[in-house]
């Protein structure tokens, strides 16, 4: 009998994010947006925001690029965008759930490598390499160095993604490789700098949308689960709020308390746009 696939929570999570984002707010995005001054910080024009984020990436793009890996490549709406807009794009996508949404989306206009990036395996060479919000789920070395395999001579790395600062104190938003290490890597590999933009301004809004909204829907159905189960079985209540305190009290802590906001996550995170150069030979 064949071993059956353990439930991933994470995949439920990127299942639930997709389906609310696609019925609520008539996107795919998954990703921060980027607020520009004219926008208004509002759940309604979250995808607005992400389109603008999608924008912000498309226009560092160097001139002459014509082939694209997109690691970590969602929902596929951004390789989608690129695509229409003249660029040969494969995708790296180790999320099943994911992928099945990709390839719905782009058909056989990209092929998709349905593994993560530390286990790819290809013979093909890109123009750039992207990382839209997936470069902190890569151990840096392993990112690095197989950009670097996978990227024409010449070819160039993108990373738009938060980073840990240096700063005192726990943040309570998780996420993101320190900084620090990161330039002290990078500086080891044949990589040339050609733009360092900090973007946190403009992406930590996201958190003043999401703290609204668990607070003012996510806290209530929590409250109202707990407290349906604490009526109607107690004794069955007593027993979780028992045996999983430490879990609620993470929940509580991490998603229901005022410490997830955007002066937070801009006082603990760095968020930027990195666009190196290869300057080695493979």
């Amino acid at each position: 009998m064949k071993n059956c696939r353990k439930t991933d929570f994470r995949e439920i999570g990127l299942e639930i994010g997709l389906i609310f984002a696609r019925y609520f707010l008539k996107t795919d995005h998954l990703h921060y947006g980027y607020w520009t001054d004219d926008l208004d910080v509002d759940l309604h024009n979250l995808p607005k925001a992400q389109e603008n984020h999608s924008n912000f990436i498309m226009s560092h793009i160097p001139e002459g690029i014509k082939t694209i890996l997109d690691v970590g490549c969602g929902a596929g709406s951004f390789a989608l965008k690129l695509i229409e807009n003249g660029y040969h794009v494969d995708c790296v996508s180790p999320s099943p759930i994911l992928t099945d949404n990709t390839r719905e989306l782009l058909g056989n206009k990209s092929n998709i490598f349905e593994c993560s990036f530390e286990k790819l395996k290809t013979e093909k060479r890109y123009d750039i390499i992207v990382f839209s919000e997936s470069f902190q789920y890569i151990p840096v070395e392993k990112a690095l160095q197989n950009s670097f395999n996978y990227l024409n001579d010449g070819g160039c790395l993108l990373i738009c993604d938060f980073f840990k600062k240096d700063v005192e104190g726990k943040s309570p938003i998780g996420g993101g490789h320190k900084l620090s290490e990161f330039y002290d890597l990078i500086s080891r590999y044949p990589f040339t700098l050609v733009k360092d933009i900090d973007i946190t301004k403009k992406t930590a809004p996201n958190l003043t949308i999401v703290h609204d909204f668990l607070n003012n829907v996510g806290l209530p159905v929590w409250n109202s689960a707990l407290g349906f189960l604490k009526q109607n079985y107690p004794k069955f209540s007593r027993f979780l709020q028992w045996k999983y305190r430490k879990k609620i009290e993470k929940i509580n802590r991490k998603y229901f308390s005022d410490e997830r906001n955007a002066e937070n996550f801009a006082h603990f995170k760095s968020y930027r746009l990195l666009l190196y150069k290869k300057t080695g030979s493979d």
